[in-house]
Formats: structure tokens, sequence, C-alpha cells
């Protein structure tokens, strides 16, 4: 039976590339796919959301969440990476919803339609999942696990010296998500930045025949350009498809119990992720930490998931 999905984003390329494996996975029954404000503001993602699924058209749609603007403005925005629109700048065009529903009311309605059955895959901030678990403390005891893309345990962070860009936009949002008594995983820094997409596995992925081939082969190449303009690295980082490898295929990747917080004051550490890693520690554990995955079989495995070609 499929596992029963939401798909928590801020497109974003990378989470972009994330829904076009999720919606059309065999495994997944992706029931909603809810916008929140983090690499574009909370209007574009909203809006993002819908230009991807309609370019992707899927067999069965999902509902649709909006994002509320945040309590603060964002404090880092990613266009330097992923354009003013938050896909490369490639101007897909949408269909504007009429009548919006805010993503923290969709996520609320699912789980109380199914209790204990849904998964949240969380590849932006924690906004929403924080205000849900805010208005209706009961569901956070009835999500059945949130898996949630960021953080980091021993490296250092990619927006700042100590903190990962999904939890320093709302490091108040995840250190409520971190405390809940939810189930929750988390994918760090640590295991995703070791992998990153190529040109070589770039010309793996579908062809244009496809809705994802298309996709993809308009909003990656502005995204390689980037990363060569801004790291000078010939490849790009695909944090939150591997975050959503991991939902799919937990048996490719090591995960360890951990006691996990985060940093909301520190003027140099705001957003940083702190683990209790002493000999003897006083946190108790609250969620598993992937410490190790298979590379070589992840990137296969997002090959295939993608519908694109096996290596030679």
């Amino acid at each position: 039976m499929p596992k029963k999905v939401i798909l928590d984003v801020d497109p974003g390329i990378d989470d972009a590339m994330a829904l076009c494996i999720a919606l059309f996975h065999p495994e997944l029954e992706v029931l909603a796919i809810t916008a929140v404000g983090g690499n574009c503001s909370a209007d574009q993602a909203t809006r993002n959301v819908q230009a991807i699924v309609e370019q992707l058209d899927p067999p069965r749609w999902p509902r649709i969440g909006a994002a509320s603007p945040p309590e603060q403005a964002l404090p880092v925005e990613g266009r330097y990476l992923h354009g003013n629109d938050g896909l490369g700048d490639v101007e897909l065009q949408v269909a504007e919803l009429r009548s919006r529903h805010p993503s923290e009311k969709v996520i609320s309605d699912a789980i109380r339609s199914s209790p204990n059955s849904i998964t949240i895959i969380a590849l932006g901030p924690l906004t929403n999942i924080a205000r849900v678990f805010q208005r209706d403390p009961e569901l956070s005891s009835l999500v059945d696990r949130i898996i949630i893309s960021g953080g980091t345990v021993h490296g250092p962070g990619n927006i700042t010296p100590a903190a990962e860009f999904n939890v320093y936009c709302d490091p108040e949002a995840a250190r409520e998500v971190f405390r809940s008594p939810s189930t929750k995983t988390l994918i760090p820094l640590d295991v995703t930045n070791r992998i990153m997409l190529s040109y070589d596995l770039f010309n793996r992925l579908p062809d244009e025949a496809t809705k994802a081939g298309r996709l993809l082969r308009k909003i990656l190449p502005p995204a390689f350009r980037a990363y060569r303009q801004c790291f000078g690295l010939e490849g790009i980082h695909v944090h939150d498809s591997i975050t959503l490898t991991a939902a799919i295929h937990p048996e490719l990747f090591t995960f360890k119990e951990m006691a996990a917080d985060v940093e909301t004051m520190g003027e140099l550490t705001s957003g940083m992720t702190v683990f209790d890693r002493r000999r003897v520690p006083a946190w108790r554990h609250n969620m598993e930490v992937a410490v190790e995955m298979d590379e070589k079989q992840v990137v296969a495995t997002m090959i295939s998931d993608l519908g694109g070609k096996p290596a030679e």
C-alpha cells in the first residue's frame, strides 16, 4: 500500500526535482503539497507549487496549500542560486487558483482525516508545521512521522558558519517542531552534501519527451550556472531529492537516535542545530538522524525514480 505523504516545500529548483519523483512514485500517495516561504517569498512559493503541478500533470492531483506570510521577513533568500522566481527564471505559465487554502489548514485537515497514517516530508523551513502544532497541539501526536531536510550535526552550515538554510530561515519554528512529541527523522547536510548532481548525471535524466524531463531540462541548467559562478563547482547539491529518497528507501541510509535542539538567540549561532553528544547526555533522544548512506545506490535510485537512464 502506498505511503500517504504531505510534501511541505519552498520551491526552489531542488524541491521541484523532488516533486518530479514524488508525484509519479508508485510507493507514495501524495495527499497534498503545501507551500512555505524560504527559497522565495510565500506568494512566489505558492505560485511555484501550482506551476510545477501543472507542468507535471500527475495522474492524481494533490491538494495545494498556500503559504502564509512569515511572522518576520525571511532573513535570507535563494535568488542567487534559484533565480528571482525560485525556478531559474524560466517563466513557467500557471493558472492562478481562485480560492486558496492556507497550508496550515491543508495539513491539519489531512492529519485529522487520517490520524497516525501520514508522513510529512518537510523540504523547506518548518514554519507551516510549527503553526499547525501551535494551533492544535494534539496533531503533533497524530502524525506518523516528520522527515526533515535540514540542519547539520558535525559540519558547517551552508548559509552561516553554524546554520543550514531551512533551519536558519525560521529557527523558532524549527525549535517548536524539534521539541514536539512527533516522531522525527532528520536528513542533515553532513549526509546530503556528499552527493552532487554532475553534468554526467544530468545527461542521464529523462529526455524532453517526458513531463519530468521537460521540466528538469528547463530549470536545472540555471542552477548549474549559479553553482559555477557562486562556488566554482561543476555540479549542484540536491538536498531535498536525497531527503525524499530517504523517505522512500530508508534501507539505503544508516540512522542514529539523537537528542537535538535549535539555537534561536545567538548572534553568531542563530539557526544552529545542537546535539547532546556528551559522554553522559542530559537530553532525551527526540529524533533519528541519518549519519551514513550508500551514495552510489542513492544516486542510482534517484535517477531511476526520475525515469532516467541507468549508468553504462
